[in-house]
């Protein structure tokens, strides 16, 4: 996963310090729902080199989204944004995250893996 697809970018004109930005759009991209609980984002030094950023500079908006709960480190595993709700919603949110993983790897698109969804909850 790359900063355009998440849809991250950082405005070098902008007043606000590019980490305050990338915390900020992180955040925003979870409200709308394009960052789903579960969801693995890029290390650090990828994230940076993608953004135009210093690697420390992504590291201070990651180590601020992991103070505020919104983000969390797994250690080798990588950093992924944190699950909220209750334990059943929580469940489902892994669910869906493990299943637009598994359409992505089989190269399935967005709008098919949507629909494969709709049928089963239609069936169900």
């Amino acid at each position: 996963m790359d900063a355009s697809s998440l849809g991250l970018s950082i405005d070098p004109a902008a007043t606000a310090a590019p980490y305050e930005q990338l915390h900020r759009a992180v955040v925003a991209e979870i409200a709308a729902g394009r960052l789903a609980p579960g969801s693995k984002l890029p290390t650090v030094r990828a994230l940076a080199e993608q953004l135009g950023l210093a690697v420390n500079t992504v590291a201070k908006a990651y180590k601020a989204l992991e103070a505020d709960g919104v983000i969390e480190g797994r250690g080798r595993n990588g950093t992924f944004v944190a699950e909220h709700g209750d334990p059943a919603e929580r469940r489902l949110q892994q669910a869906a995250a493990d299943y637009a993983a598994l359409a992505r790897r089989l190269g399935v698109e967005a709008s098919a893996a949507r629909a494969i969804v709709g049928a089963a909850l239609d069936a169900g």
